[in-house]
């Protein structure tokens, strides 16, 4: 991959000397003009979201020598970075005995902040080097911590791992900081012996090829650089209108600027555009709300006009545009970016259902009618164009990605042969209330019936594999004929009353559960500030059991199928938010 040769026109890499990603090239062109609607004889409305102004933040001025110096050795509390950093503090000790060095592990989970730890670092006039950006979320977050640390005059050497260059590269870049002076190590960190890890410091940074070491002393003593030390702010205009000869140009650049699935779509002329603005009340430039692919990324705002850009796009009709609105209004990204390869669920309740004639019996979950693929699909471009995700190795990081990824999954639940009350009433909403619903996960478990022996042994196995993390989630896809199984000769008269037997019968040996990655990395931390209920988990003693669904209000039960057999399915998606479709109409 290139360096670009004139990196200043384009809008999300800016001054930045990344190596290309995919659709940059296209991108620079769009900024360029190439494609201005001027006198061309086919428009489209742009369906990119607005990115926020970049404000440059100057680093911390350095001294020359680490000599008689203070380094504190931060891990962030991630797979192996504390082993790590002792590797490095003995490396320390050989090269530079006059160094003092403190490892010291962060309060909280990777992405929070540790006031006291960064008082005490400035109070000793410390120099930092953290550990390890080693996930598509911790990555980020070392280079987020390092950027703030760096803006209260500490220097810094942030270590991420060789999988993630480009993201950090493109984080500390739209987070003002373009120059942060990352090392990189030979991924992966995690799992890998002391010796294995003393060898990674003394050998070499796989991007850059000079010793890891090295680096790191590099990051932390030489001079700020001119462009280290700018500041000033940076804007990204996205143009409203594109234009070319031709229609197959236009496709063209769509699919190769990453606006599309990779699939071809409808293009969002202006008069196709309009007639989507005018299925509802809400004005054109009306900003519905921001949205990031992860936590340490940026918000990016859209409007009215650009979700209804996205609607077009995804082949919807005007009449599917309010439920579509709502998903926007939500906030949530359809892809969210995790080396996880998380998927989302759109469910949607009450008479909308019936009005633009969406799919809750037979076949619901498969692309077998218009409303539900088409609503599916907007979501995902819109997460895709409106809020600044979906790049591969940038903004995107499923390491498999998700098959789900295409288009998710949208159906409507089948409340009228449902012998439990509606989804949306058991959030609050009224029955006659139209609402959307959206869940985030990962994978899918499947049974036929339920047994009248072995009933509880089988619905047991099924949630067996879900991962006991705050982000893994129980929610139940169950056949009306299963349904009524449970309330008629199991007695679960309510979604409540099944939810509360999964939380409470679920369950691991307590060695079990505090021994997977994901609960060390995400509920340790949580325990040890004294969180509930993992302090009391934390507190029990071996031997015992810890539920693995922490929060029964958390398990969700939706009914929906055609009734041709008691079919269902466990899966470990997660309940994110439930939006009022009629407020967007």
């Amino acid at each position: 991959m290139q360096t670009p040769s004139d990196p200043s026109l384009d809008p999300l890499v800016g001054a930045c000397e990344l190596e290309a990603y995919p659709g940059e090239v296209m991108e620079r062109r769009i900024a360029h003009g190439d494609f201005a609607s001027e006198g061309k004889r086919f428009r489209v409305l742009n369906p990119r979201g607005t990115p926020p102004a970049i404000r440059l933040r100057p680093m911390a001025p350095r001294q020359a020598s680490l000599a008689g110096g203070t380094v504190y050795l931060v891990d962030v509390r991630f797979m192996n970075g504390k082993s790590f950093l002792e590797e490095i503090q003995g490396v320390f000790a050989e090269r530079f005995p006059d160094v003092k060095t403190v490892v010291r592990q962060k309060r909280g989970g990777y992405t929070e902040d540790d006031p006291e730890l960064w008082k005490e670092i400035e109070a000793n006039a410390a120099l930092v080097i953290m550990a390890i950006g080693h996930c598509s979320t911790c990555a980020p977050a070392v280079a987020v911590h390092c950027m703030n640390l760096e803006e209260r005059g500490i220097p810094t050497a942030p270590l991420v791992t060789s999988a993630f260059p480009d993201l950090v590269r493109a984080v500390s870049h739209k987070a003002g900081m373009p120059r942060l002076r990352f090392t990189f190590v030979p991924h992966p960190v995690g799992g890998k012996s002391p010796a294995e890890l003393r060898e990674y410091v003394r050998g070499p940074d796989p991007v850059a090829g000079t010793p890891v070491i090295d680096g790191i002393v590099q990051a932390l003593t030489a001079p700020l650089t001119a462009e280290e030390s700018k500041t000033g702010e940076l804007q990204r205009p996205v143009p409203r209108l594109l234009g070319a000869d031709t229609e197959d140009e236009l496709h063209a650049m769509f699919r190769d600027a990453w606006w599309s699935d990779g699939l071809p779509v409808v293009l969002p002329t202006p008069e196709r555009v309009q007639a989507m603005l005018a299925a509802t009340r809400h004005a054109p430039d009306e900003v519905v709300g921001r949205m990031r692919p992860t936590q340490t990324q940026e918000d990016w705002t859209y409007t009215v006009e650009q979700v209804a850009v996205n609607a077009v796009m995804a082949g919807a009709q005007p009449e599917h545009f309010p439920v579509i609105l709502a998903l926007a209004a939500s906030q949530v990204t359809a892809l969210h970016s995790s080396t996880s390869g998380f998927a989302t669920m759109v469910v949607v309740n009450g008479p909308i259902r019936h009005e633009i004639r969406m799919n809750s019996g037979l076949g619901a979950l498969g692309p077998f009618n218009h409303a539900n693929a088409a609503i599916a699909r907007a979501y995902h471009l819109l997460s895709r164009n409106l809020g600044g995700g979906a790049v591969p190795g940038i903004t995107y990081l499923g390491s498999q990605g998700n098959p789900l990824n295409y288009a998710g999954i949208c159906f409507a639940e089948n409340q009228e042969r449902s012998p439990w009350e509606p989804f949306h009433v058991q959030k609050g909403f009224q029955p006659e209330e139209s609402t959307v619903s959206i869940f985030r996960g990962r994978t899918f478990n499947h049974m036929l019936e339920i047994r009248a022996r072995t009933w509880k042994e089988q619905l047991l196995n099924m949630v067996a594999g879900y991962t006991p993390v705050p982000s893994t989630g129980l929610t139940m896809l169950v056949e009306p004929l299963a349904a009524r199984a449970l309330v008629e000769r199991e007695g679960f008269k309510t979604k409540e009353q099944l939810a509360q037997w999964f939380h409470e019968n679920s369950t691991l040996p307590y060695e079990t559960y505090w021994d997977y990655q994901l609960v060390v990395n995400y509920i340790e931390p949580l325990a040890r500030k004294g969180q509930q209920p993992f302090a009391f988990y934390l507190a029990q003693p071996p031997g015992s059991r810890v539920p693995r669904f922490a929060d029964p209000k958390a398990i969700s039960t939706l009914v929906v199928g055609g009734e041709k057999n008691a079919y269902w399915y466990t899966t470990d998606f997660q309940y994110m938010a439930t939006v009022r479709i009629d407020d967007w109409r």
